[in-house]
């Protein structure tokens, strides 16, 4: 229960040191499960439960539930257990809000289209040989051929994989903005008001 709470409340509400550790598994994670959920709603065109349909409503929610974070979290400790579910639950629904968001950013971004993904990495893939074989053409002979069709492909290779991890870190980079910023306005809020005008203890 430590790790979900440290996870969702964070470290300005959390009693855990959750934050105070390093969660690279976490992070990878995340990025992974963004990027399945991405790569559904592109090949298939729809989204799964919901997550990059991200509209007026979802992001109406999304600015309610950071605004009223505060409210929810600073008595966390004080309430009994089935409200602290409670509050869990609707950190996990803001967290669902943030990933469909994100789907939502990356997804228009993406200029090829499903139909056409196919030939496209194939001309990728022929005109990055091709350049590189011309590059080494001009010293003659074969293994001039075949240096130009090995570099090329691990030019292809690097490519993909820095595709790839752009897909892994992305994700996160938002999760960490998100939570910088509710950081922030919690921390406002908190030294403001909560500490004015109610007693609690964290």
């Amino acid at each position: 229960m430590d790790y979900v709470e440290g996870l969702f409340l964070g470290r300005h509400w959390s009693d855990t040191d959750f934050e105070n550790r390093r969660h690279i598994e976490l992070f990878i994670l995340y990025g992974i499960l963004t990027t399945l959920f991405l790569i559904t709603y592109y090949w298939n065109g729809t989204a799964l439960i919901g997550v990059g349909d991200f509209g007026t409503v979802s992001l109406i929610l999304l600015i309610i539930l950071s605004l009223v974070n505060p409210l929810l979290c600073f008595r966390y400790y004080s309430f009994p257990i089935w409200t602290k579910l409670g509050i869990i639950a609707i950190k996990v629904f803001k967290a669902y809000l943030v990933m469909s968001l994100t789907v939502s950013l990356i997804l228009p971004r993406i200029t090829v289209q499903n139909g056409g993904l196919k030939d496209f990495l194939v001309d990728y893939l022929n005109s990055t040989l091709e350049t590189y074989t011309e590059k080494y053409a001009a010293g003659g002979g074969s293994f001039s051929t075949v240096m130009g069709v090995l570099t090329g492909g691990i030019h292809v290779v690097l490519v993909g994989v820095a595709v790839l991890a752009a897909f892994i870190v992305v994700p996160g980079l938002v999760v960490i903005i998100c939570k910088l910023v509710q950081r922030l306005y919690d921390y406002i809020i908190d030294r403001l008001i909560l500490r004015r005008f109610f007693r609690y203890r964290r």
